[in-house]
């Protein structure tokens, strides 16, 4: 009787510890949840900062909704007289697409149509940013610029819009001429494991944007500018990816520039190049 008793009480001792441990790993598994959904959400807002607008709040002077208003994926610009060739924008990570006139400024002085891209969520369009939204439609951009104006055409992605640019290139390689990547990255989690080396941000990243991948086999002229003193996207991220590319490839360095400030120290010129070394039949 008594070695029954002692039985009992060990058993009941252990089920008194087993309910404790299962309480303090559901509590420890709850604070990971929240800390990795809070991590995630952090790291979400890192990448997007849409700007919603009508669009009469995106269109100016020179520039209209593109390819029709009722079907809007952005803003196209045609140069004076006949295009030699065409230019898909895909900008950065804040505001909408009517911020970017300055593309079509340059670009189309040198005789190139541009079409700044809009995203899913950004202006006056609907959906959710992610990089499976955004890469399915710029494909979708992609496409339809080929079908309708043919080639040559150039792609260009500036930050965001660089990791966009070089995964829709990647899987419409056929229909790109060149690729123009302004203050990009290798790898996105190397940006956000600078911005937040806190946090384990290979684990909580949702959105990879991987352009070293995306670009291994790519095999057509791929121009890289990075901004000297870019504190968002630090310009080894780019010099890295750049150093990952196969021929043809070229860098150019933006001296005394930032992330948001080099487009004004480029100048027609600096345009000319880089739109020349994309577009040389050498290649």
């Amino acid at each position: 009787m008594h070695a029954k008793l002692v039985r009992s009480g060990n058993n009941g001792w252990i089920g008194l510890e087993a309910r404790k441990f299962t309480r303090i790993v559901l509590r420890l598994t709850g604070a990971c949840l929240i800390l990795f959904t809070g991590g995630a959400v952090l790291l979400d807002r890192l990448i997007y900062f849409p700007e919603k607008a009508a669009i009469e709040g995106v269109v100016s002077e020179g520039l209209h909704p593109w390819p029709i208003r009722e079907a809007f994926r952005g803003l196209v610009a045609e140069p004076a007289g006949t295009a030699r060739g065409t230019v898909i924008v895909f900008h950065g990570n804040a505001g909408h697409v009517g911020h970017r006139s300055f593309y079509a400024a340059v670009l189309t002085r040198l005789g190139l149509r541009v079409i700044l891209a809009e995203y899913p969520g950004y202006g006056p369009r609907d959906g959710t940013p992610s990089e499976k939204s955004l890469v399915a439609d710029a494909q979708q951009t992609i496409a339809l610029a080929h079908r309708l104006y043919a080639t040559p055409l150039l792609l260009i992605g500036e930050s965001l819009g660089a990791g966009v640019a070089a995964a829709a290139s990647s899987r419409e390689r056929d229909k790109a001429t060149g690729l123009l990547l302004i203050t990009p990255w290798d790898r996105l989690e190397h940006v956000a494991a600078y911005h937040y080396p806190w946090l384990p941000v290979r684990w909580l990243l949702r959105d990879r944007y991987d352009s070293e991948a995306h670009l291994a086999s790519f095999g057509r002229p791929v121009l890289v500018v990075v901004a000297q003193r870019d504190s968002i996207v630090p310009a080894r991220f780019g010099e890295a990816l750049y150093m990952a590319l196969g021929d043809p490839r070229k860098l150019m360095v933006v001296e005394t520039a930032g992330h948001n400030d080099w487009i004004g120290r480029v100048d027609d010129p600096w345009w000319r190049d880089a739109i020349g070394f994309l577009l040389a039949p050498s290649h």
